[in-house]
Parts: structure tokens; C-alpha cells; sequence
């Protein structure tokens, strides 16, 4: 049995054809070949392999090989690898004393590619040496490492950690030709404004020791590429793009089992379903579920489904997440990759570039958030040429059922643009301090910190972290700034979770606020626990282990103040504005929740969350309140759905997560003196993603007004305006008063419906 008979069985379903939105057939792609000069030992490696190089391998090797910036951006299973690799070896064949640095952004992924390298200097017999650095890596094993590899794989943690110990680097730093970064899609909004800050550090410690690295990204498909790159790594670039690989066909089939509006049937039951069928059918499957806890019952239920049955047995499928043993994870793709394991659920660890061989399908329960997820995640199946089938199941909230009602966008969304923001004080002000320590920081090489640098040394010379001498400025505080900074996060206040005397997580302020208060149901690593207490002054959260059959949300309240004015224009006679402000969020309660039951409201004595960051606010046309006042309709409910369908579809334009954005409307704001919604951006001094909202407003404007017209709802549900995560409890809302709203942002003033205009 094949993927074609599955999708034949399942054409034949009535039931399962009423949930079928849409299935779009994608045919079989030829390769497209190039040719590059390469190394004897090689171009023999390649012979023997019986490997040719793809047209965009061939680009990105003789573009490297010239000594040009590469950035790769190609689908996944296109042979990335490959094309990096080549012009390192063949510059390390070339030069004894060159050295490469390779970052991946997770352990597991550098342990995948780790193989890929050994490969090729075993088969080409070019020595290189090759060794993992990172926080596993045995203190004894370090300074072996450091004198002979040649080539480093680490990740941005562990260079962060490297970069102050610079000196007993300096032959590695002294020889480095090239810098490789994998999946550099993953470096944008806060861990992307981080890394853009590291690599100008290690920049600035090569040109010290008299190397100019070579940078060589491969990412996935992104709007804006070279954009991203060149301002990821503060180079010019060369853009390779033009897939040449080969895939075999793939039917992508959109799945929507709330098309009768709120049914039964969670998307994640149907994802166990599916995964019963693809293994009755004998189809190798990777599924993609949003959550570790979801991974795991997802294959919980799945394996339960076979064995009742009788369809397969219970090892045929198993979950894979963060959190397992390196040991456990390698087992497990051991066994994908040769065929053993019929099924593995997965969080979106697996998204990444790590080799699993050739799989028939591809299950994804959710929208990933993303079209780059989405795509990056189908992809891994059809590698080998055969037949696949992409499954995208969806979920009810209101950018998946705007896919769903409206396919055609879905299939030819363009990719979102990547966002780095180099100017938030913040982030800035961190790595300075680290690039002072490490190095002192001249006229001569301040500028690769950006315009806002100067801002921020002055401040940091203030505040005696920094001071002048005459070789530069140096750090001069008294703690080491590269403990204090996180590569992954602005806030530099954690909490650490405790259970049984044992770490469980460190958490931002925010997210502790929001997530880890006392009273809250604390996930972790698929575990129930219990907040027991929360000490805000040293930062300790205890918890402790507990099974309920209810979970916890938090509520706030939001005020802004607007400080300074950046940019404002009218938009359909709609006042649109850009700026910086200062937010403060109170979390004043939590509601106790079994499925849609509320069991309780308990108060909470939190102090206020403060923080200056951007946004992008906006106000109806004039007149539009009376207008829907005199229908009959709640204004301030309007207002209310109209924030949070404008953010539901945020994520269509910008690559961001729900909480990195932050909303708030108002019937009556004292310095825009009327009704306005704000949204910002949910971290200190803003990154960039409300500047982009207000850039394509329009665009988000319309897709939101077509988002609640088309939902077939009366008053309103989480499909269109209702949002799970609303500090307000979703009060007030008003579906028709959201729809006049929209309409006025999109010079509609009558009713007349969007829809009906574009046919």
C-alpha cells in the first residue's frame, strides 16, 4: 500500500471528505544541474557518491570559493549541507592553517551534522578534524579541541561563553576562513537581534587577529533574504536562490474538522487518527503537534488507536521533544531513518535540518504559525523522489479557518520577512558591555554596533559600566557581563522554578508573570505542576508536582502612555501612527478553568510590569462611533475585535509569536482624545514588529475585515474575535460593531462587504 491509496481511502470517506477543505497536487520536479571546479579529492568524492551538484550547490560553492558572503535559501531536503561544506574543505585542503566555525542553533542539530563532516573528510581524505564545542563538551577534552580541530561546530550559547576566553583561541580566531550558519531563519526578533550583536563581536576579535571570515547562512525560504542576512551579520551578501533539487509529487490536503462551525472533534484527535490511517497504509509519517504535552498524547492516542485496531503495534510510533536524553533522540532517529518506527510525533525539534532519510507524509496539527514552518515541515517528506502527502490539520482559532475558507491564499502566500532590530537600547547595551570586556571597543570599530551605539556607551559611561582609556572603552563593572546577558531573551530578571529542591526552568519576569504566579498550572516537559509560592525579590518560584483536570489564565489590565511620535499618516481617513511608548501591565486575577467551565476567579498581588517599547496605534474614521451606536451595535466591542483580529493575522506578514505582541483598546484614550487600539511590541524597547504592521496596515486591515465577515458565526467565537489569550476575558466583543469597524479602516463606510467588492 502507498500514500496514493491512502489518500484514495480517505476520498472514499464521506465523513472525512466533509473535512477535506482542499487538496492541491504539486508535480514531480526534475533536477536542475550546475557545474564548480572542485579540489581533486572532491570532485572524486563526488564521482564515487555518485553525486552531482544541484544548480544552486554549484552557485553557492563558486560564489563562496570566490571569497563572497553566501546566503542560501532553498527548501528543506535541497542539499544545504553540501554546499557549504564544499568550500570549506576545499579551502582547508588549500590552506593548512584555515579554520572553520560552524553555529547551529540546537546541540541536537550540530550532533546530526557532526556525521555529515566526518563523511566527507573520511571519504575525500582532507583532515580537518572536526569536534563539537559546547556546554556538554568535558572540560578536559576543551584544550585538544581548540589546538587541533580545524573545524568547530557550537551553537550561539556556547560562543557567547567562548568569546571572553578569546586569547586561548587565537590560532583558531588567527586562521578562521569561514563562518557557517545553519537555519538562520531561527536568529530573528529577540535571539535574532542577540546573535546579529555576536557576530559583530566575533568579527571584531577576527579582525584583531587578522582573519576576515567568509560567511556562508543557509536558511529557508524567506521574503526578504538578503535583507535579513546583511543585517544579520552587518556584510554585503551574495543571494542564492532557485531550488534545483528534485522531489517527487506531493498532494497537500487541508484539513478542517470544525468545518460545521464548533464541532466535537479537536484537531489533535484527528491528527491520531490520521496517524492510524498512514500506518494501516504502511506510510512512513512524521507528525508536528505545537506543544511538548501535545506530542505526547498525541502519540498516546495514536498507539491506543492502532493496538484497538489492530492495525500496527504500540512501538510503532514514538514522540520526540526537547527535554529527552541525546542518547533517546538519536535512538529514535536511528530507527526513523531505517525504517524501523512507522511514526514519530514531534514539536517542532524536528523541523530543522536533521537527516531522517525518506518519509511518505507529514502531518501537521495546527498551523505552525508560519508559512516558512509550514513549508519547512512538509517538506520532510518526498525526499527520495516517491510520492508524498502533506496533511495540515487546523485548528479553531482565526488565522486556521481564514486558510481554510480561502485555500488559494493559503497555497500562494508569499514567506513572511525576518526581523532583526538593532537599535533596541536594551539588547545593545548588553552586548556592548560584553564587546568591552572582551575587547576594547575604538573609534575604529564602533561602528559595526550600529547608529545607536553611541546612545548607549554614553549611558553605560554613566552609569560607570564602561570607561575610557587609552586604548578604548573597557567594562569596568563588577559582575561579568556575560553572565548577565541572555542570548535569548531582553529582561534581565529570571525566576528560577523550583521542585524538590531541583531547577526546573528559569523564566523571564514577564513570562513568570503571566505563566508561574502562585496558584497557576505550570507545564513543564509535559508535567503538571502546582505554584506553590512565587518570591519576587530573589526570584524563586516554587512548585510542586500535581494531576488536576483544570488549568489556569491570567487577566490584566493594560495602560499606555505615549511618549514620542515617529511617523503618523491617514489611511482611508483613518488616523494610523507609529511610535515609542511606555506600557504598563497589571496581572490582577486568574480564572480557574475545566474545559469551557469557569470554576473560579482568584486575585493576585503583583506588582505592575513596566516597560517602554513600540507600537503602531490606531482610530476609526470619524463618525464611525455614532454610526455604529445608531444600528444598535456596542462600539466598544467593536473596537475590542478589531485589536484582536488585526493581531490574529499579524503572524500572515511577520514572523512572530502571539506573545511577542501586545494589544490594547480603548473607547477613550486622553492623549489621542477618542476611541484607538494600540499594538506593540511585548518586549522592552521594541523589535521591530509593530514597525512592520504599520507598514503593510493596510494589507492586515483588509485580511482582518475578511477574516470576521466570512466566519460563519453570529456573535462572534474564537475562530474570528474571540482570543484565548485576552487579559480582558473577552469583554466586551461585538461581531457586527467589529465589521463596521474594519470596513472604515478599509474606506468602507456602508456595509457593503469587502468579499462582494473583489468579485
Amino acid at each position: 500500500m502507498t500514500v496514493d491509496s491512502l489518500l484514495h481511502v480517505l476520498s472514499e470517506d464521506a465523513a472525512y471528505c466533509r473535512r477535506i477543505a482542499a487538496i492541491r497536487e504539486f508535480p514531480r520536479k526534475q533536477a536542475e544541474y550546475g557545474e564548480c571546479p572542485l579540489h581533486p579529492s572532491l570532485a572524486a568524492y563526488l564521482s564515487r557518491k555518485d553525486i552531482r551538484l544541484y544548480r544552486h550547490q554549484a552557485a553557492a560553492t563558486r560564489a563562496a570559493m570566490k571569497g563572497e558572503n553566501v546566503i542560501l535559501a532553498t527548501s528543506t531536503a535541497s542539499g544545504k549541507t553540501l554546499a557549504y561544506l564544499l568550500p570549506v574543505f576545499e579551502k582547508l585542503e588549500q590552506d593548512p592553517l584555515s579554520t572553520a566555525l560552524f553555529i547551529y542553533p540546537t546541540k541536537a542539530l550540530a550532533n546530526d551534522q557532526l556525521k555529515a563532516v566526518q563523511d566527507l573528510e573520511k571519504e575525500s581524505g582532507i583532515v580537518v578534524s572536526p569536534a563539537i564545542y559546547d556546554g556538554d563538551t568535558s572540560r578536559d577534552r576543551r584544550p585538544g579541541i581548540r589546538k587541533s580541530s580545524r573545524i568547530i561546530l557550537t551553537n550561539p550559547h556556547e560562543l557567547h561563553q567562548i568569546l571572553p576566553w578569546h586569547h586561548q583561541w587565537s590560532a583558531f580566531f588567527r586562521g578562521l576562513s569561514f563562518i557557517i550558519i545553519d537555519e538562520t531563519h531561527r536568529y530573528r526578533g529577540v535571539p535574532g537581534s542577540h546573535m546579529a550583536f555576536l557576530l559583530r563581536r566575533l568579527r571584531r576579535l577576527c579582525t584583531h587577529y587578522g582573519s576576515d571570515p567568509c560567511c556562508i547562512l543557509s536558511s529557508a525560504t524567506l521574503a526578504n533574504p538578503l535583507e535579513f542576512a546583511e543585517r544579520l551579520c552587518g556584510v554585503p551578501f551574495t543571494l542564492i536562490t532557485g531550488d534545483g533539487a528534485p522531489h517527487g509529487p506531493r498532494q497537500f490536503v487541508l484539513v478542517n474538522p470544525f468545518h460545521e462551525f464548533h464541532g466535537e472533534r479537536s484537531l489533535h484527535h484527528e491528527a491520531s487518527d490520521l496517524i492510524g490511517a498512514c500506518i494501516s497504509h504502511h506510510v512512513q509519517t512524521l507528525a508536528f503537534t505545537g506543544s511538548r504535552k501535545m506530542a505526547e498524547l498525541v502519540a498516546l492516542w495514536a498507539r491506543e488507536g492502532i493496538v484497538r485496531t489492530r492495525k500496527g503495534r504500540p512501538d510503532d510510533i514514538c514522540s520526540y521533544r526537547a527535554g529527552y536524553l541525546p542518547g533517546e533522540r538519536r535512538a529514535i532517529e536511528d530507527r526513523l531513518k531505517s525504517g524501523d518506527l512507522r511514526c514519530v510525533v514531534s514539536t517542532n525539534a524536528l523541523e530543522l535540518g536533521i537527516d531522517l532519510g525518506s518519509l511518505d507524509a507529514v502531518v501537521i496539527a495546527g498551523y505552525p504559525g508560519t508559512m516558512m514552518a509550514t513549508w519547512q515541515q512538509a517538506g520532510r517528506a518526498g525526499r527520495n523522489g516517491t510520492a508524498s502527502a502533506a496533511f495540515l490539520i487546523a485548528g479553531g482559532n482565526p488565522l486556521d479557518q481564514y486558510f481554510m475558507r480561502h485555500p488559494d491564499l493559503f497555497f500562494c502566500a508569499p514567506h513572511e520577512s525576518a526581523i532583526i532590530d538593532l537599535a533596541n537600547p536594551y539588547i545593545l547595551s548588553g552586548q556592548v558591555l560584553c564587546a568591552a570586556a572582551e575587547l576594547p571597543v575604538t573609534e575604529q570599530n564602533i561602528a559595526c554596533f550600529g547608529q545607536a551605539a553611541d546612545l548607549a556607551i554614553g549611558a553605560l559611561i554613566r552609569e560607570r559600566l564602561i570607561s575610557r582609556t587609552s586604548r578604548g572603552l573597557v567594562y569596568s563593572g563588577s559582575r561579568r557581563p556575560h553572565e548577565l546577558v541572555s542570548m535569548g531573551s531582553i529582561s534581565r530578571d529570571s525566576f528560577r522554578v523550583i521542585s524538590e529542591g531541583r531547577t526546573l526552568e528559569t523564566l523571564d519576569r514577564n513570562q513568570a508573570f503571566r505563566e508561574a504566579h502562585t496558584g497557576a498550572v505550570l507545564l513543564h516537559q509535559g508535567d503538571q505542576y502546582l505554584v506553590d509560592s512565587m518570591d519576587i525579590v530573589h526570584g524563586i518560584i516554587r512548585v510542586s508536582r500535581t494531576e488536576v483536570d483544570y488549568y489556569t489564565r491570567p487577566l490584566k489590565s493594560v495602560d499606555i502612555q505615549i511618549k514620542r511620535v515617529l511617523e503618523t499618516e491617514k489611511l482611508q481617513d483613518a488616523p494610523v501612527s507609529f511610535g515609542e511608548v511606555e506600557v504598563t501591565e497589571q496581572y490582577y486575577a486568574y480564572k480557574i478553568i475545566r474545559k469551557d467551565t469557569l470554576l473560579g476567579v482568584e486575585p493576585l498581588e503583583l506588582p505592575p510590569l513596566r516597560f517602554s517599547t513600540r507600537a503602531l496605534w490606531f482610530s476609526p474614521p470619524a463618525g464611525t462611533d455614532d454610526r455604529i451606536r445608531s444600528e444598535g451595535y456596542d462600539s466598544d466591542g467593536g473596537l475590542h475585535g478589531a485589536e484582536h483580529a488585526f493581531i490574529a493575522m499579524m503572524p500572515m506578514y511577520v514572523l512572530c509569536d502571539r506573545w511577542d505582541i501586545g494589544g490594547v483598546s480603548m473607547p477613550v484614550h486622553a492623549e489621542t482624545g477618542g476611541p484607538v487600539v494600540f499594538v506593540y511590541d511585548g518586549y522592552e524597547g521594541g523589535i521591530g514588529l509593530s514597525e512592520k504592521a504599520y507598514r503593510l496596515f493596510t494589507e492586515i486591515a483588509a485580511n482582518a475585515l475578511l477574516l470576521v465577515e466570512e466566519c460563519p458565526c453570529e456573535t462572534g467565537c474564537p475562530s474570528c474575535i474571540f482570543s484565548p489569550k485576552c487579559g480582558n476575558d473577552n469583554q466586551p466583543l461585538d461581531k457586527k460593531a467589529t465589521v463596521r469597524v474594519l470596513q472604515s479602516l478599509c474606506g468602507q463606510g456602508s456595509a457593503t462587504p469587502i468579499k462582494d467588492r473583489l468579485e
